[in-house]
């Protein structure tokens, strides 16, 4: 395999970490050309010791004076980042969380490059922009996600018109089993006690409200062309079977696994190779159920406005966006409560009037002016 060098944004999160370590175990495949982090400068410092990039941004003022490298230079600032996402990597890996990773997958996707994308937002809030651009330059979008990367290998070659449905699965979170009148009670320490998965703060709250599930409709509909009536959720606690395609003859296909990170990762950089995983196999010739049910949408209503701005479609979908992080992040202050998270969303959506079509300043400009509405009223 010929090497090919890669730009890893949002390094020192979950995902970024991840792939350092399918970097590490690929033995020199796939030198780093840039590293970014939004705050952590000491674990950036440490990283860059290591790998040796050519470019390190912090998209995020910070303190600086704990940089101690002469070369390379630290860069600061969202400006910076989308700047490096545009440089000259083969390959862009977007871990950013949240609406900072819409503009550098925009410019990466202007270049033609292969774009790795864990970045959820992206797609939610720019899909129509996004893909407009990819397909004019010719990048590749590859999920990271765990659930978008089973459907792509179970759609890789097969004709459109033989899809009858995609079928993405959800753990269910750290409260599929409470009874409704419980979740008035929830606390940020039981939100972020995932039952499956280590994950960065906001998406674990993301996972606890099923939001998270909600931008995975949206983002299979950008990533595979699929309408929102071809895209369900169930609920699979044991997290094995990632995600499914029910095929027009009535056959599905799943992709099962381990609930490992590194395997969509690495399959995301040597696409359409498979290679090695230094990770814990699935053993299926041990006693195991597997379970399957559908979501409560009562309880977790983000589902369902999800797909309501989903099928709106415009800009309501990067207005849900932007409602869902601040929400988020004011339930983790203890502004709001969890229940509140949803309602929040909806009244949100319920205030826009969505532009059909938008530009990227549009967009960004919709992100900004939601946010600075949502946090007055959780002040």
């Amino acid at each position: 395999m010929i090497p090919k060098t890669v730009t890893l944004l949002g390094a020192t999160g979950s995902i970024g970490e991840n792939t350092l370590e399918v970097i590490r175990q690929a033995a020199g495949q796939f030198p780093i050309h840039g590293l970014s982090a939004r705050r952590q400068v000491g674990r950036l410092l440490e990283q860059t010791r290591e790998f040796q990039p050519k470019r390190v941004v912090l998209s995020a003022p910070t303190d600086s004076a704990v940089w101690t490298l002469s070369e390379p230079q630290l860069e600061i600032g969202e400006a910076a980042l989308s700047a490096l996402a545009a440089d000259g990597a083969d390959i862009l890996v977007n871990a950013l969380v949240g609406a900072v990773g819409i503009r550098p997958t925009y410019e990466a996707a202007r270049t033609g490059k292969r774009i790795a994308l864990a970045n959820k937002e992206s797609l939610v809030a720019a899909g129509d922009l996004i893909n407009r651009e990819a397909a004019k330059s010719g990048a590749e979008i590859i999920p990271i996600d765990s659930e978008h990367s089973a459907i792509f290998q179970c759609l890789d070659h097969v004709p459109y018109e033989q899809v009858e449905k995609v079928i993405l699965t959800a753990s269910g979170g750290p409260f599929r089993t409470w009874s409704a009148d419980k979740l008035a009670d929830v606390t940020v320490e039981q939100a972020l006690n995932h039952p499956t998965w280590k994950m960065g703060t906001k998406i674990t709250i993301d996972s606890a409200t099923m939001m998270n599930k909600g931008l995975e409709v949206i983002e299979a509909h950008f990533l595979f062309g699929v309408p929102y009536d071809r895209i369900e959720v169930v609920i699979h606690p044991q997290s094995v079977v990632h995600s499914m395609v029910q095929f027009v003859d009535g056959s599905i296909l799943a992709q099962l696994g381990t609930p490992d990170m590194r395997i969509p990762i690495q399959y995301a950089l040597t696409y359409p190779e498979k290679r090695p995983v230094q990770t814990r196999r699935l053993d299926l010739g041990r006693a195991m159920s597997l379970d399957f049910a559908p979501p409560d949408l009562e309880k977790f209503p983000c589902i369902g406005l999800a797909y309501e701005a989903g099928r709106q479609g415009g800009s309501l979908p990067a207005v849900m966006n932007a409602a869902n992080e601040v929400a988020v992040e004011a339930f983790l202050k203890g502004r709001v409560t969890f229940r509140d998270i949803p309602n929040i969303i909806r009244q949100a959506m319920k205030g826009h009037r969505p532009l059909s079509r938008y530009t990227l300043e549009e967009i960004l400009d919709v992100d900004r002016t939601t946010r600075e509405e949502v946090m007055q009223w959780v002040l």
